[in-house]
């Protein structure tokens, strides 16, 4: 690296994942859904521009839920209907569970080429254990956003699932990715890099 050249912060990451949320929850509140998933459109182009600029690459992750958000986010826009963009959190859900499961059943740790940099020494039981683990955890999360974005299931309004949106699933990945760490500590994964590793996975989650 040349004495020009500034690292990246270390918050940008954790902004980059997270602001968005917090700015759709903020718009939602002020404005209402449909507004607010027009400023989320926006707002989500604008992070994936910062990360290009700033840390040199869109996370598989990122490109994933960018694409989620204009597709659905513009049908819930042109019909005026909000299902279509309620339905995101439980496509991206699906979509990372199938991506589990398949590896697994081919005896690969998909998680592995996403996080490897984050789990020093975990062995390969280890990466199979974890990719299960999340793999049920995001399939739970899409029958729950399933049941809370129907009305006539849950009796919640979209405000409700707004808010369970942004900060219950957000709060229960955080905690289920430090509920894995005993596992990953006793299958390699060193124990200086334990909160960095809880912390990068949850983040595969927003």
């Amino acid at each position: 690296m040349s004495a020009t050249t500034k690292k990246p912060p270390s918050w940008l990451p954790v902004a980059l994942d997270y602001g968005p949320l917090l700015i759709f929850f903020v718009a939602f509140k002020m404005t209402g859904i449909f507004m607010a998933t027009g400023i989320f459109m926006g707002v989500i182009l604008v992070s994936m521009a910062i990360a290009k600029w700033q840390l040199g690459r869109i996370s598989p992750m990122m490109w994933m839920s960018a694409v989620l958000i204009i597709v659905f986010g513009g049908l819930t826009l042109y019909l005026h209907d909000e299902t279509f963009f309620k339905m995101k959190p439980s496509i991206i859900y699906a979509m990372l569970s199938a991506t589990l499961f398949g590896g697994l059943m081919r005896g690969k740790p998909m998680l592995k080429y996403a996080l490897e940099h984050g789990y020093d020494g975990l062995t390969e039981k280890g990466w199979l254990l974890l990719s299960r683990n999340w793999a049920w955890f995001f399939l739970l999360m899409a029958a729950v956003n399933e049941i809370i974005r129907r009305p006539e299931l849950s009796g919640f309004s979209t405000e409700t699932w707004a808010s369970v949106k942004v900060f219950g699933f957000t709060t229960a990945s955080v905690l289920f990715a430090m509920a894995n760490v005993p596992m990953l500590m006793k299958h390699g994964l060193a124990v200086e890099d334990e909160a960095k590793a809880a912390d990068e996975t949850a983040q595969e989650d927003v």
